[in-house]
C-alpha cells in the first residue's frame, strides 16, 4: 500500500473549489447582514434554503441542493470553508474541475435525500438540517479513497496523523453529536455525506462520472441493438441464398457470423470486422 505524507500548504485558490467557497461564503455574509437589518428576509432565506422535512413534502424540493449553501453559525461555516479549501483543492487537482461539482452536489444532494426518507419514521432526523457539512465528509472520503494508506501532518500537531484516522475522528465526533442532539437532521444529514462520498467513489466515479455512469448503459442497449440488426440481417440472406442454390457456409461461420474474405486487400484498413 502507497504510504505518502500530506503537509498541508495553501493551495491555489481556483477551480470548482474558488466558486463553491465564494458563493458559500458570500451568502453566509448576505445573512448576517440581512439579520442585523432585515430580520424577516434573513428568516425567510433560512426556511426557504434549510432542508426542512415537512416542507419538502409540500414541494419545495429545491431544498436538497440550498441547504449545503445556507449557514448562521460562524464556526460551522469556517470548518466547513477549512476542509473545502484544503482537502478539496487536493481532490479537485486529482479528479478535475466538473467531476468535483459532481460529487460537491451530488453528494449534497443524496444525503439530503437519505435524510428525509429516514424522517420520514418519525423518530430520527427530526427538525432542520443546513451547511455544507455534507458535502464536505463527501469530499473527505473521496479524499481518503484516493490516497489510501497516507498521513497527513495537520498543524498544530508535530505527528503525522493516517488520514483513514481523520475520517474515523469525523464520524466519532459527529455521531456523538448525532445522539446528543436527540438524533437531530442536521448531524444525520452530515453523517450520511461520508456514505454518499463512498457512492460517489464506488459507483460513479469508476463509471467516469455522472455522464459515463448514464452513457455505458445506453452504449451497451445500442451495441446489443446493432448485433441484433446484423444476425437478423444474415439470416435473411441465408434464406435467400437457399432459395438460389447457394450454400450459406461459403459466407457464415457455425455462429452465423460473416467469414472475413480471403484476400487480404479486401479487408480494408481497419480490418475486417463483423
Amino acid at each position: 500500500m502507497r504510504d505518502t505524507s500530506f503537509q498541508f500548504s495553501l493551495p491555489r485558490f481556483r477551480g470548482a473549489v474558488r466558486h463553491l467557497v465564494i458563493l458559500t461564503g458570500g451568502l453566509w455574509a448576505a445573512i448576517v447582514l440581512l439579520w442585523a437589518f432585515s430580520n424577516a428576509n434573513a428568516q425567510l432565506i433560512l426556511t426557504a434554503g434549510s432542508l426542512t422535512p415537512k416542507l419538502v413534502r409540500v414541494g419545495w424540493v429545491w431544498q436538497f441542493v440550498t441547504y449545503a449553501f445556507i449557514h448562521l453559525d460562524p464556526r460551522h461555516l469556517l470548518a466547513c470553508l477549512v476542509g473545502l479549501y484544503f482537502i478539496g483543492s487536493s481532490v479537485e487537482e486529482r479528479i478535475g474541475q466538473r467531476a468535483f461539482f459532481e460529487l460537491y452536489l451530488g453528494s449534497a444532494v443524496v444525503a439530503g435525500l437519505a435524510g428525509f426518507l429516514v424522517s420520514s419514521t418519525g423518530l430520527i432526523g427530526q427538525g432542520t438540517a443546513m451547511g455544507a457539512g455534507a458535502a464536505v465528509n463527501a469530499v473527505l472520503m473521496v479524499f481518503y479513497f484516493l490516497n489510501r494508506g497516507a498521513h497527513i501532518l495537520l498543524f498544530p500537531f508535530p505527528f503525522r496523523i493516517p488520514v483513514g484516522w481523520v475520517v474515523a475522528g469525523v464520524a466519532a465526533i459527529e455521531t456523538s453529536y448525532f445522539l446528543l442532539e436527540h438524533f437531530s437532521l442536521f448531524f444525520l444529514v452530515q453523517l450520511l455525506g461520508l456514505g454518499s462520498g463512498y457512492v460517489w467513489y464506488r459507483f460513479v466515479w469508476r463509471q467516469g462520472g455522472v455522464t459515463g455512469m448514464f452513457q455505458q448503459p445506453f452504449f451497451s442497449l445500442r451495441n446489443s441493438y446493432y448485433r441484433w440488426k446484423r444476425r437478423r440481417a444474415a439470416k435473411k440472406f441465408q434464406v435467400y441464398m437457399r432459395k438460389h442454390g447457394q450454400d450459406p457456409k461459403e459466407y457464415f461461420d457455425e455462429y452465423g457470423n460473416f467469414r472475413p474474405p480471403d484476400d487480404k486487400k479486401d479487408r480494408g484498413r481497419g480490418g475486417w470486422v463483423n
